[in-house]
């Protein structure tokens, strides 16, 4: 694949395995704009079936990625349980031939995430 890329992966660590079927939203955030670029699902090893963005559709930037835990928590039959509703994380791209990883570990009453490989 020529250019770089944008992945993502969830996990589910109060159930030891990958957050199956949840639903994220991916924008390109310009000054106060804020651009949708796409809506995805992972798969069922936490993961979507193709890069976020890739090639020329990766430029320099701040993005934002919004993860629905909250939903994919109810989808599971635990709805009401849990603490966030939608987790947001916003992050730049300096490098567009790199490859941004950004994964997210979720846990009932907290998550946590970094630049992944």
């Amino acid at each position: 694949m020529s250019g770089g890329r944008l992945t993502t992966h969830v996990l589910d660590t109060a159930a030891g395995r990958p957050a199956s079927g949840l639903r994220l939203d991916l924008f390109r955030l310009e000054g106060a704009a804020r651009q949708h670029l796409g809506r995805f699902r992972t798969n069922a090893d936490g993961r979507c079936d193709a890069p976020l963005l890739a090639g020329a559709a990766l430029e320099v930037g701040e993005y934002e990625i919004v993860f629905a835990v909250g939903e994919w928590r109810a989808a599971q039959g635990a709805a009401g349980s849990g603490f966030y509703d939608a987790v947001p994380i916003r992050f730049r791209i300096a490098d567009p031939a790199g490859h941004y990883h950004v994964p997210l570990i979720l846990a009932p009453f907290g998550y946590s995430t970094y630049r992944g490989s």
